[in-house]
């Protein structure tokens, strides 16, 4: 704990760097996924074949992956896009599951309400189900934003830097105490990131605190003329 207050400098920029490296990942996932996801969901075949396909990205090794990449791309070993592309990788693989899941979990009421006043799918996808899967949605985006968190610290292995560092580097030299800190370092960035998305999830939702899922369709209803 000692290590931790007196370079406490030092390992909030490792944070930064390690906080940067776990949410850009989770950012290209949310983009590549979320219009797969939408597209597959009510196509069962498509959606099958994609699910099989994202289990078995997300089960490479993940160091085999940041050693793989810089071959495939022409990257530098050092170049933190390695883990950028591999983080994008597995964020993807969970959020294309995670994506039909949550429009799954749209009462079907609802929707029929949104097809009776004549919404075309993609006005129904985008302001029925997709705000209403929100709450699915931002639970599997919490659970896969501490998995970077978590995967960054390996990236640490190849050079990449975060407070992964503080792992190798106490252990290079023997010191407990840099370890513990990189622990509790992660550990907290974690808990604050989980926290922070909690929060964010709760402000776009206010619906799941004031409205019943059976006045939904009569917002739905009110909402205007069809298009």
């Amino acid at each position: 704990m000692r290590w931790l207050i007196d370079n406490f400098s030092t390992v909030v920029d490792y944070s930064e760097t390690h906080l940067y490296l776990a949410l850009l990942p989770l950012l290209i996932g949310l983009i590549i996924a979320i219009p797969i996801g939408t597209v597959i969901r009510n196509i069962k075949w498509l959606r099958r074949i994609t699910l099989t396909l994202a289990s078995i990205a997300f089960t490479i090794p993940s160091l085999a992956l940041f050693v793989t990449i810089p071959q495939v791309f022409g990257l530098k070993t050092l170049d933190p896009l390695n883990v950028v592309i591999a983080l994008s990788v597995y964020s993807t693989a969970l959020l294309i599951r995670a994506v039909p899941e949550a429009l799954d979990s749209v009462p079907a009421s609802v929707i029929d309400a949104s097809i009776a006043v004549g919404f075309t799918p993609l006005r129904r996808a985008l302001t029925v189900e997709l705000p209403l899967a929100l709450p699915v949605m931002i639970a599997n985006i919490r659970v896969i934003a501490v998995t970077n968190i978590s995967l960054v610290s390996v990236g640490s292995l190849i050079g990449i830097g975060g407070l992964g560092v503080l792992f190798k580097q106490g252990y290079d030299r023997d010191y407990p105490d840099q370890i513990i800190a990189g622990i509790i370092a992660i550990v907290a960035l974690a808990l604050a990131l989980d926290l922070i998305l909690y929060l964010v999830g709760r402000l776009l939702t206010p619906w799941t605190r004031t409205t019943s899922a059976a006045k939904v369709p009569a917002i739905i209803a009110a909402e205007g003329d069809p298009v």
